[in-house]
């Protein structure tokens, strides 16, 4: 079966895959394209195997929170893959960038699998420190260590015949890799401080933003875990990659923060939707979805304008870029500090300000313009002001967040982009750095070195 349409949807380029079409292509087509998928199509033989479907309003329509939004050739080549690997029991590796939505692919191929009424448990290996996480996985019996009075069933265990995202698989402890691979391999765990094996009925699904390639040669990642992970991978797109898909995404995301805060949709002008999709967002969606919850935070109530974008887009809150030309005299919109606009023959694109940082460093971040202590305490108060007068449900967590961010990032600046410094200076341990950079949408640099 091959479809053909004008109207394609996140929910339609994956029920048809899942339902067994071929392919399927967007209207208008070349005719020259049309022909060899027929073609390869009638190569193919019997049709795929079909599955019982839910409807799309029962899936991805269900709740906004989970959508995955976005039309352009890589993602519906992601929806694609998700309807294939969905019905199967496979085990799927996600990889890609920092705040690309590894979480919503996995989230997808659960809803879309005959697993979807078991449950769905996502477990982020960096969050939990090392000497908790085996624990966490497998549980462990009373007595296996001090204050252990009671058995504790893991979170393996508990999401029998439903499906469990590893988030962050590349940072996971050695030790605890080996008894992942068994699972892996037999579909048996041992509890900590157990001696009987447990069989279990759980679906894999794996996500890293790590080289791994780089992490088998260094040693931190076992070689036979690797090669039986990368069985199945998907590849979640960056936003660079996708700009066409910027201002529908910034729309939705915009939406969202607004119902999340109670508060009506105040829109975007165009010009800004045009800003934001010449932007080249190093922390993917997340990152644009932390500048547009700013920009609410902030909003009087008009559609949001490239000013609004450019206060909290990275800028101390309460100095506001200058208004006037652009860096040409050309009117044009200056960019985002620490994005810079792409160079001539390269339209639409937006670089970051930062170069290729080494082992365990995350980009360096760069310096505040210089303020005196009244206009940086009058900047705290038009950040406490402003949360506490937009309806912001939560006006403390916000105004912390908004802070942590800003004492992250100056951290990070400080030592050079190093995360492991970084992490010292601010007394954290580096993994909740990692979980604190992942959170405020800062860049984290695919390659991790060990101290």
């Amino acid at each position: 079966m091959l479809i053909m349409t004008a109207y394609s949807t996140t929910e339609t380029a994956i029920e048809a895959t899942r339902l067994g079409a071929f392919d399927y292509v967007l209207k208008p087509f070349d005719i020259p394209q049309v022909l060899e998928l027929l073609q390869r199509a009638l190569a193919a033989g019997e049709s795929r195997r079909r599955h019982e479907a839910r409807s799309a309003e029962e899936v991805l329509g269900e709740e906004d929170d989970i959508r995955l939004v976005g039309h352009t050739p890589p993602m519906q080549e992601l929806y694609k893959a998700i309807g294939r690997v969905a019905p199967t029991d496979a085990l799927v590796l996600i990889r890609g960038e920092s705040g690309t939505g590894k979480e919503l692919v996995a989230n997808a191929i659960w809803r879309y699998s005959p697993r979807s009424r078991r449950p769905f448990s996502v477990i982020n290996c960096v969050a939990i420190p090392d000497t908790l996480l085996e624990s966490e996985l497998f549980g462990y019996e009373r007595g296996a260590f001090t204050g252990a009075q009671h058995r504790r069933i893991g979170r393996i265990e508990q999401a029998a015949g439903g499906t469990i995202f590893l988030d962050e698989i590349g940072d996971m402890p050695p030790g605890i890799q080996a008894k992942l691979l068994r699972l892996l391999q037999e579909k048996q765990i041992q509890r900590l401080g157990g001696h009987d094996s447990i069989d279990v009925d759980v679906r894999i699904i794996a996500a890293t933003n790590a080289n791994l390639e780089q992490a088998v040669a260094d040693g931190r990642f076992r070689e036979d875990l690797y090669y039986r992970l990368k069985v199945v991978t998907l590849w979640t797109p960056p936003l660079r990659e996708r700009r066409e898909d910027i201002p529908a995404l910034a729309a939705f995301l915009l939406h969202r923060q607004a119902a999340g805060l109670h508060r009506p949709d105040p829109g975007l002008e165009e010009e800004a939707l045009r800003y934001l999709a010449g932007l080249d967002w190093p922390g993917n969606v997340r990152e644009l979805s932390n500048a547009l919850q700013k920009a609410l935070v902030f909003n009087s109530g008009a559609p949001v304008s490239i000013r609004d974008l450019q206060l909290v887009l990275d800028s101390p809150a309460g100095h506001p870029p200058a208004a006037g030309p652009g860096p040409n005299g050309n009117g044009d919109a200056a960019p985002a500090p620490g994005m810079r606009r792409a160079p001539a023959g390269m339209t639409g694109n937006a670089i970051p300000e930062r170069e290729s940082p080494g082992a365990d460093t995350a980009a360096p971040v760069p310096a505040a313009p210089a303020a005196g202590h009244s206009d940086g305490q009058r900047s705290l108060d038009d950040i406490v002001t402003a949360c506490l007068r937009s309806g912001d449900p939560s006006p403390f967590d916000t105004c912390m967040d908004i802070m942590g961010r800003a004492v992250v990032r100056e951290a990070l600046r400080q030592c050079g982009g190093n995360r492991s410094q970084a992490a010292r200076l601010l007394g954290l341990s580096r993994p909740t750095l990692l979980a604190r950079m992942e959170k405020y949408g800062l860049k984290i640099e695919t390659r991790i070195s060990d101290e």
